[in-house]
C-alpha cells in the first residue's frame, strides 16, 4: 500500500507539472509504469494550447480557504494558505488524494447542451463568459436562454475529490477546450480586476496567471506613466506573450505594445514629446530631467573644456618634442656636413699635393653627372633622370690607358644599350689602326652602375648624388672597385650630398665647394666674376629682388642705351635658358620719340647729368609696367605661361637685366675650362652654339669655335679663370660668350654672358669626338687635328723609302648635339634605327675618321638622342648633319603624322649658318686681291 501511495503521489506530481526536469527524468526510466484510466474518444471543439506559466510568484492567485480537509498530515500556516493550491501540492503539504474544498471553485460544472453538427462551433467564448463592456465593464447579455438560466443557478460550496480533479485534468471539459478570446480595457493605466470578463480571463489562465499578472503590472505602470486614457489589451495575445518571459526579465515597451489592440493610438501618445511628464510622477520626472539636463550640460561643458586643454597640452607637448627632435637632427646634420666639408678640404689638399703623380699614373675616375640644383628647380625639370644622363661621353676618359671609369647612371640601361656602348668604346684600337677587325673589348676598363635608390624615390626629384648616398649596395661595390687605387670624383652641379658620398668613399672631389659653385653660377654671381675679371659684358643690372628696383633699373638702362632694341630678363638660379624672357621695348615704348627729342635738346655733357634725366625717367617708369605685362615673352612658355608668373619667380629668386646684342647676326659660343688642383688653368673645349629651340637656348655646338679670334678668346678666358681661382673655384666650368659686329663701329665685340661651374654637355661631346678620332683639340689655336691611319695601310716599302715617321695630319670639324628630340623615335627600336641609318649611308668611317656617331640615353621612352658628325670643313659637316636629321625624320615619320620634334628648327639654324658662312667666304675672296695689291705696292 505504501508503494502504491508513493507512486500515486508521483503520478499526481507529474500531471500537475509535466515540464519539470526531474519529472521528465522519472518518466524516461524503463521500469516506471503508470496506469492510466481508459478514456473513451469523443469529438470536441479544438482546444487552444496552453503553456505552463513561468515568472514571479504572485499573491493574487486563488487562496486556499480557511477550512480545509481535516486529514491533512501537516498543519498549515496563514502564509502558506495564501500561496495557492499548486504551491502547497508541490511542497507536499497536501496529499494528492486529499479532498479539497474551494470557496470559489475554478471550474463551474453544468450540463453541456448538445447541438447539431453545423451549430457546434458557432458558440464562442463570448456566449460562455460574456464580453467586457468598454464603457462600464458589465457582462454582455448571453444569446442563449439555457445558458443564462444555467449561469444564474446558485453556487453552493463544492467538494472536489482528487480522483475527479485528476480525471478532469486528463479529460478537459468543453469549457476548457474553447479558445478564450476577449479584450481587457485599461482606463488611465488601471484594470478593473472585479470585472466579470477579467475574472473569467483569470479563471481560464489560472496555471500561467503569475506571468500574466507580472506582465500586466508593467503594462499598467507604462500606461500610467504616460497618462494613456484608454488602451485595449488582447487577452489571447497577452497570454501568448506573457508566457515567453523568464524570471527577472522585464518586458520592454515594444513587447507591451504588441498586446494592445489600439497600438497605433497608444504609440502616438507614448511618442508625443513631454507626454511622460503628464503621467504619474510626471512632476518629479520633469524636475529630474531638468536637473539631469543641466548637470549634463555643465559636465559636458567642463569635459569639452578639459578635452580642449588636454588636446592643447598634447599639441604643445608633441610640438615641443618635435622641435627638440628637429633641433637634434639639424644639429647632427650640421655637424656631419661640417665634418664632410673639413674632410673635403683635407682630401683636396692631398689631391693638390699629389696631382702631378696621380694624373700620370694608374687611377680611377668616378663620374657622377648629378644636377644638384635646389629642390624647387629640380621639380620643374622635365625628365630629370634623363637630363642627368646626357653626358655618356664621360666614359671616353678611358682614352688614357691609365684611366678606369666608373660611371654612375641615373637610369636602368638595358642589355641592348650596354652592348652598344661596349662596342662603341671597343673601337679604340680600330680607330688608331684604321682596321675594324682590331676592335677590342674594354669592359674591364669602365663600369656603369645604377644606384638602387632610384626605385625607392621615383617621384622625389632627388639629384643623382642624393640617390647614390642612399644606395649602400652601390657604395659598397664602388669601394671594392677602387680598393688600393688612386681615385677621385668628377661631379656635375655640386650638391652637399656630393661631399657625403666622397666622405663615404674616402676619395677627393675634383670640383668646387657646393656653396661657392651655387653662388657664382647664378646670373648675378657670374656678373660679379666678370666685373672682377674686367671682361666686357652686356649693359645691364644684377641682383634685382623687387619690382620698384626692376622698373627703376630698367628705365635707367633704356635711357643710357637708347640704341638697344631688346632687353633680356634672366632668373638667377635657372639654367639652359629656362629662366629667360625678352622684350623688344623700343618698338612698344610710346614715349621713345619724346625721349630722343629731350636728348637732342641737351649737349652730351649736360645729358650725362642726372637732373636732365628726371622727366624722361618718370615717363618711362610710368609706361613700363603695362608694357612689360603685355609684350614680355618667356623662352619657356610651359614653365612661365604669363609675365606675372615669370615676374614672381624673377623677384623671389633674384635676377639680372641685360641688353641683347645690337646686331641681327649674333653668335653664341661656349668655352670649357679646367682649374687643376695645382692651380693650373686649361681650356679643354670650345664651340659655337646651335639653336634648335629658339635663339636663346643652346641645343648643340660646332667644334672648334671659329667665330672669335683664338687669341682674344684665350685672353678673356684666362682672366675669368684667374678670377674664379681666386674665389675658390676648382675643377671644370664653362663660360658663355656672345659675339657680333657693332653696327656703328663695325668692329667685332665679345661679351661674357654666363658662367656655369660644372661639367658641361659640350665637354662630354668633345670627349666622345676625341675618342672616335684619336685626335687633338688645340683650343689656343682653335684647331682640331687627326692623324689618318689610311696612309699606314699603303705599301710598307714606300713608307720605308720615304722614311715618313710622322703620320699625316688632317683638320677636322664636328657638329654635336645632345638635345635632339623627336616623338616618333619612340615607335622604333634603336637597332632598327641604326640599320636604317646604315642603309641610307649614315655611319662612321674608321680610316677617314669622319662620319656620324649616335649617343643613346635610354630605351624606355626613346624620344631623345645625341649625334656627332665629323668632317673636313665646317660647311660640309653642317650639311651632313642637316642631311642626317632629314633622313631620320623622313624614315620615322608618316606624311600625316610628323610628330613633335626640334629637327626642323635645327635644320633652319644650320641653313642660316651656312648662308653666313657662304657670305663670309665671298668677302674673303674679295679681300684677298686687295691685300695682294697692297703688298705689291
Amino acid at each position: 500500500y505504501y508503494i502504491l501511495q508513493q507512486q500515486l503521489e508521483m503520478d499526481m506530481k507529474i500531471m500537475l507539472d509535466p515540464q519539470n526536469i526531474s519529472n521528465t527524468a522519472v518518466l524516461k526510466q524503463q521500469n516506471y509504469e503508470t496506469r492510466l484510466p481508459l478514456i473513451t474518444k469523443k469529438k470536441s471543439a479544438p482546444m487552444c494550447s496552453q503553456k505552463i506559466g513561468k515568472g514571479h510568484t504572485v499573491s493574487n492567485l486563488w487562496g486556499l480557504p480557511a477550512s480545509h480537509h481535516m486529514g491533512s498530515p501537516l498543519p498549515l500556516l496563514e502564509e502558506d494558505r495564501t500561496k495557492g493550491i499548486l504551491s502547497l501540492t508541490e511542497l507536499r503539504l497536501i496529499p494528492p488524494a486529499a479532498k479539497i474544498t474551494l470557496q470559489t471553485p475554478p471550474v463551474v460544472s453544468k450540463a453541456a447542451p448538445f447541438h447539431e453538427f453545423h451549430k457546434q462551433h458557432k458558440k464562442s467564448a463570448e456566449a460562455i463568459y460574456g464580453k467586457y463592456s468598454s464603457s462600464k465593464g458589465n457582462i454582455a447579455p448571453l444569446p442563449s436562454s439555457s445558458s443564462t438560466v444555467s449561469a444564474r443557478k446558485s453556487k453552493p460550496a463544492w467538494t472536489y475529490p482528487a480522483q475527479q480533479l485528476e480525471s478532469d485534468l486528463q479529460i478537459p471539459s468543453q469549457t476548457q477546450d474553447l479558445c478564450f478570446d476577449c479584450d481587457i480595457a485599461v482606463y488611465h493605466g488601471t484594470i478593473d480586476q472585479k470585472a466579470p470578463g477579467f475574472l473569467a480571463f483569470k479563471q481560464h489562465y489560472c496555471l500561467s496567471w503569475k506571468s500574466i499578472v507580472f506582465f500586466l503590472e508593467h503594462t499598467e505602470k507604462l500606461l500610467k506613466d504616460y497618462a494613456v486614457p484608454l488602451a485595449t489589451i488582447n487577452c489571447k495575445k497577452l497570454a501568448e506573450v506573457a508566457s515567453d518571459f523568464e524570471l527577472n526579465e522585464n518586458p520592454t515597451k515594444s513587447d507591451i505594445l504588441t498586446v494592445i489592440k489600439n497600438q497605433s493610438t497608444v504609440e502616438k501618445i507614448l511618442n508625443r514629446p513631454g507626454q511622460r511628464y503628464k503621467g504619474q510622477g510626471g512632476t518629479e520626472m520633469a524636475a529630474t530631467k531638468i536637473q539631469t539636463t543641466w548637470r549634463c550640460y555643465q559636465a559636458r561643458k567642463a569635459y569639452v573644456r578639459f578635452r580642449q586643454q588636454q588636446w592643447a597640452s598634447g599639441v604643445i607637448a608633441i610640438s615641443w618634442l618635435l622641435h627638440n627632435h628637429m633641433a637634434r637632427v639639424k644639429k647632427t646634420l650640421k655637424e656631419s656636413r661640417q665634418r664632410h666639408l673639413e674632410n673635403f678640404y683635407i682630401r683636396a689638399k692631398h689631391l693638390a699635393a699629389n696631382w702631378n703623380r696621380i694624373r700620370t699614373s694608374r687611377r680611377t675616375i668616378i663620374h657622377i653627372p648629378s644636377l644638384g640644383y635646389s629642390q624647387g628647380i629640380r621639380e620643374h625639370i622635365p625628365g630629370l633622370a634623363l637630363q642627368q644622363n646626357m653626358q655618356m661621353g664621360r666614359l671616353c676618359d678611358i682614352l688614357d690607358a691609365n684611366v678606369d671609369v666608373i660611371y654612375i647612371c641615373p637610369l636602368h640601361l638595358s642589355e641592348e644599350l650596354l652592348q652598344y656602348y661596349n662596342k662603341l668604346l671597343g673601337l679604340q684600337a680600330a680607330v688608331r689602326s684604321g682596321k675594324p677587325e682590331d676592335m677590342g673589348d674594354l669592359q674591364d676598363r669602365f663600369k656603369i652602375l645604377t644606384p638602387e635608390a632610384i626605385n625607392s624615390f621615383p617621384k622625389h626629384h632627388m639629384c643623382l648624388a642624393t640617390q647614390l648616398k642612399y644606395s649602400p649596395k652601390t657604395i659598397k661595390r664602388i669601394k671594392i672597385l677602387i680598393q688600393s687605387k688612386d681615385a677621385y670624383i668628377i661631379g656635375g652641379v655640386p650638391h652637399k650630398d656630393d661631399l657625403a658620398v666622397a666622405d663615404m668613399l674616402n676619395v677627393p672631389i675634383l670640383g668646387s665647394v657646393p656653396e661657392v659653385a651655387h653662388l657664382y653660377s647664378t646670373k648675378s654671381g657670374s656678373k660679379r666674376i666678370f666685373t672682377s675679371a674686367c671682361v666686357p659684358t652686356p649693359p645691364g643690372e644684377s641682383d634685382i629682388y623687387n619690382n620698384e628696383q626692376m622698373i627703376s633699373a630698367l628705365s635707367q638702362l633704356i635711357l643710357d642705351n637708347m640704341e638697344v632694341r631688346r632687353w633680356l630678363f634672366k632668373v638667377n638660379d635657372e639654367f639652359g635658358g629656362n629662366g629667360t624672357a625678352y622684350c623688344d621695348i623700343i618698338l612698344h615704348l610710346k614715349c621713345y620719340h619724346w625721349v630722343q627729342k629731350e636728348r637732342q635738346r641737351y649737349s652730351p655733357e649736360i645729358w650725362s647729368k642726372k637732373w636732365a634725366h628726371e622727366p624722361a625717367l618718370v615717363k618711362i617708369s610710368q609706361e613700363l609696367p603695362g608694357l612689360l605685362a603685355q609684350h614680355v615673352q618667356p623662352v619657356n612658355e610651359k614653365r612661365f605661361p604669363t609675365w606675372e608668373k615669370f615676374l614672381q619667380t624673377f623677384l623671389s629668386q633674384g635676377g639680372v637685366i641685360e641688353a641683347f646684342p645690337l646686331s641681327e647676326n649674333v653668335t653664341n659660343l661656349t668655352v670649357d675650362m679646367l682649374i687643376e688642383p695645382t692651380g693650373k688653368i686649361k681650356i679643354v673645349s670650345s664651340g659655337d652654339q646651335l639653336h634648335a629651340d629658339g635663339p636663346l637656348r643652346s641645343s648643340g655646338t660646332t667644334i672648334p669655335q671659329c667665330s672669335v679670334d683664338p687669341a682674344v678668346l684665350n685672353s678673356l678666358c684666362l682672366k675669368i679663370g684667374e678670377t674664379c681661382k681666386s674665389k675658390g673655384v676648382l675643377g671644370y666650368f664653362s663660360v658663355d660668350f656672345v659675339t657680333f659686329i657693332h653696327p656703328q663701329t663695325m668692329e667685332q665685340q665679345v661679351w661674357a654672358t654666363d658662367l656655369d661651374l660644372c661639367y658641361s654637355d659640350q665637354l662630354a661631346l668633345t670627349q666622345l669626338m676625341l675618342y672616335m678620332t684619336d685626335g687633338n683639340l688645340d683650343c689656343r689655336s682653335s684647331r682640331f687635328e687627326v692623324s689618318l691611319g689610311s696612309n699606314k695601310m699603303k705599301s710598307q716599302r714606300i713608307q720605308h723609302e720615304e722614311r715618313k715617321t710622322p703620320s699625316p695630319v688632317s683638320n677636322r670639324c664636328a657638329v654635336a648635339s645632345s638635345q635632339l628630340r623627336h616623338s616618333s623615335l619612340s615607335v622604333i627600336y634603336y637597332n632598327v634605327l641604326l640599320q636604317m641609318c646604315k642603309a641610307r649611308g649614315v655611319g662612321f668611317d674608321l680610316q677617314e675618321k669622319q662620319g656620324t656617331v649616335f649617343i643613346l640615353y635610354e630605351d624606355q621612352q626613346r624620344y631623345r638622342l645625341g649625334m656627332i658628325t665629323i668632317g673636313e670643313d665646317l660647311q660640309g659637316v653642317l650639311m651632313t648633319f642637316a642631311r642626317n636629321l632629314f633622313i631620320i625624320h623622313q624614315e620615322i615619320s608618316a606624311p600625316n603624322m610628323q610628330g613633335e620634334t626640334n629637327f626642323k628648327m635645327a635644320i633652319q639654324d644650320i641653313e642660316a649658318i651656312l648662308g653666313i658662312t657662304a657670305e663670309n667666304k665671298l668677302k674673303l675672296e674679295e679681300e684677298r686681291p686687295l691685300k695682294a695689291d697692297a703688298l705689291k705696292e
